[in-house]
């Protein structure tokens, strides 16, 4: 059943060469501007907040270049989402079993903590000769390699997640949130070194690194970067279908997307270098599964497929994008707070867990994990930023949150989004 369109859109235009979705902050605009000064085209979809160089839900096109920084440190973090064979009252009388099992099966934070022998640590993209494409030693992309095998299928921190939905009709949808992990996280640090003339495995000041693709360097992190995308989509594919065998359910379809990426595509009769950090893909008729936050709905969209002018118009000017989720409203600082110390003043947080407990009991949602910079309080709501960006999509199913897995606030996560 679709559920209609987005609706009139929120969108104008900050340079001559780049659009807006939503309402944003100055900085995060700002952010925008500097990124465009460089693009041949640019957008900001209405999630959009403020991020390393390039803000969260940014879209750059480039002439034969590549943004180390806009794809980010997170390389190929996305979404993927499993329809089931299941109708949720068959699983409601269990759904505190069920949450504990995720928990305690599927690997969230640092390393491999799930005690699961099926992980796909012999997947085909260990052989794959990209890993030849890593400037620097043998010893070095070997212990890479090693360090990717032990966290395939494993979630992280941050904003990650596991999550139990149910749709318009009550079928049940597995969800799940993740990145490349420190694959990506290393590739992304490492031709920042080298782009600022450091060596690979120093660290260095946060830069664009714009790579021309006709040089060896550009070939060499198009080639890792597809490298951690294919590594991306192993692992959020198992973890979707190892929750789908714990459900004892079957699949019946899957939504999968990358939202931090670089793809070649035609846009006005040329090809460019189409960077997304924090942006879906929504050419007319492509699927994707957007998430919300712990305590809002998330969707399957489409681009939506049109002959109306006006519509196509807009589509054009996000370059075929969305948004990839409902977007900050404030910082994990702001939302959790922070202790003083010698050289930093203290914080206080804004919410408090009892404030997100209330909020998820309300709405019969179970958490296992999660902390206070990841509370519904923190994000804005999904259907207003989807609202902003016009009927450029189709909202074909949405979903509402039953279970919501995450990493405790206990666990350090260096590659969360």
């Amino acid at each position: 059943m679709t559920n209609g369109a987005a609706g009139e859109a929120l969108v104008r235009t900050v340079r001559a060469n780049a659009v807006v979705f939503g309402r944003h902050d100055e900085a995060t605009l700002e952010q925008f501007r500097d990124v465009a000064a460089r693009a041949e085209r640019a957008a900001l979809m209405a999630d959009g907040h403020l991020g390393y160089i390039m803000p969260i839900g940014g879209v750059a096109a480039y002439d034969g270049k590549v943004s180390v920084a806009g794809v980010g440190f997170d390389i190929a973090c996305g979404n993927a989402a499993i329809r089931t064979d299941l109708a949720l009252p068959s699983i409601a009388p269990h759904l505190d079993e069920i949450a504990d099992t995720i928990a305690e099966t599927i690997s969230f934070g640092l390393g491999r903590t799930n005690r699961a022998p099926d992980a796909p640590v012999d997947h085909p993209l260990f052989s794959d000769p990209a890993w030849d494409a890593i400037p620097a030693d043998r010893s070095a992309r070997e212990a890479l390699r090693e360090k990717a095998r032990e966290q395939l299928g494993t979630v992280g921190g941050g904003n990650h997640y596991v999550d139990l939905f149910a749709d318009e009709e009550d079928r049940v949808w597995v969800g799940v949130h993740f990145g490349s992990r420190g694959l990506g996280f290393a590739i992304a640090s490492g031709f920042m070194a080298l782009a600022s003339g450091a060596r690979w495995g120093e660290r260095v000041r946060e830069t664009e690194a714009l790579l021309d693709l006709g040089s060896d360097l550009g070939e060499r992190y198009w080639a890792l970067m597809h490298l951690a995308g294919a590594y991306a989509y192993a692992g959020r594919e198992w973890v979707a279908r190892k929750v789908v065998s714990l459900l004892g359910a079957r699949e019946v379809q899957l939504v999968h997307n990358h939202h931090n990426f670089a793809w070649k595509e035609i846009h006005g009769g040329r090809e460019l270098i189409v960077v997304r950090k924090g942006a879906t893909p929504a050419f007319p008729g492509q699927l994707s599964f957007i998430g919300g936050s712990m305590g809002d709905i998330a969707v399957i969209a489409q681009g939506k497929v049109t002959d109306d002018p006006m519509v196509r118009r807009l589509q054009e000017q996000a370059l075929f994008s969305t948004v990839h989720g409902a977007g900050r409203l404030m910082s994990r600082t702001e939302a959790r707070g922070r202790p003083g110390g010698k050289r930093r003043k203290a914080v206080s947080g804004k919410i408090t867990r009892p404030m997100m407990e209330s909020w998820l009991k309300e709405r019969g949602i179970l958490l296992r994990g999660g902390d206070v910079d990841e509370a519904p309080q923190v994000y804005r709501r999904l259907s207003d930023v989807l609202a902003a960006q016009g009927d450029t999509i189709e909202i074909l199913h949405t979903l509402r949150p039953i279970v919501v897995v995450m990493a405790g606030p206990d666990v350090r996560d260096p590659y969360k989004d």
